[in-house]
């Protein structure tokens, strides 16, 4: 089978190779950037399909020699570390054929909200939006506010494959550790929960202007010196579905609808993400808009200085985490989510 797979990736890169040298495809703006995204998302099931054609060669090469000279032992390391790296390439071009989540490069909008716990479940969210900022800077990425508050934090991720990292965030995170305010020096547990939702770009999904209810008042929290005087903050209701979106943090009425606007948008298309998984019965393991806020992904337990993810059961230790050094969980769940969709994919390969 996997010979088969092999044949299928050579056979369409050549053909890449030709198309990308070809005049009509040259001329052809649109489909030449097309082409030229399909070569490089091959590129590296290419190189892996070169070195499995290199290690079967060595495989074969050293059985030759050995049936002619029965037992040197250099020839039979050499059979046995191809042997090895071949199971291992067997493996890595099934992953590397997988396909990504459609929405792997959108940017990101997530959502962070205090739960269980009262004022530490707040503390505990804001602690949780500094630690993806800072996750956001270390990767490369922009971060714009969206709405902030006591308890409730709003903010985009920009920049290429946001959402392919950021992801993974999503769901409730839980805090066992002694508040500030404890006098007795007792071990309290409170959560957080994380929506991370791909930005929707206005072609991703259409919003029927007739379908909004848009109501504007007065802001009431700080922002400015005439943000308590004017009717800038916003409100639109999504008659069709009932989502309900708020925003006050800018002094323009315009600003405010237009942030309303995105994030109302990047849940609607959380919607629809949620019942096609439902229809699919899809088992996922990270929260990808399906309102699995429930699911308790990681806890991040003060006394033991200790931050677990539950979904691949890896550690680490609470300072390092909360200062943003997320990668290890990411580079954990991202070979659990191909896994699985290697899995999800193999009985129509069989067939």
């Amino acid at each position: 089978m996997i010979e088969k797979l092999v044949e299928q990736i050579e056979s369409r890169f050549q053909e890449l190779s030709e198309q990308m040298s070809d005049p009509d495809v040259i001329g052809d703006r649109e489909r030449y950037a097309e082409v030229g995204r399909a070569y490089s998302a091959l590129e590296p099931a290419h190189k892996l399909a070169k070195e499995w054609r290199a290690a079967e060669s060595d495989i074969a090469g050293a059985r030759e020699m050995l049936s002619e000279d029965g037992d040197d032992p250099e020839i039979r390391e050499l059979l046995r570390t191809a042997s090895a790296r071949l199971e291992e390439l067997n493996e890595e071009i099934r992953l590397a054929m997988v396909e990504p989540d459609p929405h792997d490069d959108k940017n990101v909008i997530v959502e962070i909200r205090a739960g269980t716990g009262g004022e530490e479940a707040g503390l505990f969210a804001g602690d949780l939006y500094r630690m993806e900022q800072r996750y956001a800077e270390r990767r490369g990425f922009a971060t714009e506010p969206l709405s902030l508050g006591d308890g409730d934090y709003t903010f985009a991720v920009k920049g290429a494959g946001a959402y392919s990292v950021f992801k993974f965030e999503g769901g409730t995170h839980r805090v066992q550790r002694v508040p500030e305010t404890e006098s007795q020096g007792r071990i309290h547990t409170s959560t957080a929960t994380v929506a991370v939702l791909p930005e929707a770009e206005e072609l991703d999904v259409q919003i029927d202007e007739n379908d909004l209810q848009i109501d504007v008042y007065r802001s009431s929290g700080p922002g400015g010196q005439s943000v308590n005087t004017t009717d800038s903050a916003v409100r639109i209701t999504h008659k069709p579905s009932g989502l309900v979106v708020s925003m006050q943090d800018e002094k323009s009425q315009l600003q405010n609808r237009d942030k309303a606007m995105r994030v109302l948008r990047a849940r609607l298309l959380e919607q629809e993400l949620a019942a096609r998984a439902a229809e699919q019965a899809a088992d996922r393991i990270a929260q990808v808009g399906t309102g699995e806020r429930a699911y308790k992904i990681r806890t991040y337990n003060f006394p033991q200085d200790r931050v677990t993810d539950h979904r691949v059961k890896v550690n680490k230790s609470v300072a390092g985490v909360l200062a943003g050094e997320l990668d290890d969980f990411t580079a954990a769940l991202e070979a659990e989510e191909k896994r699985r969709r290697l899995e999800d994919a193999s009985p129509d390969d069989e067939e």
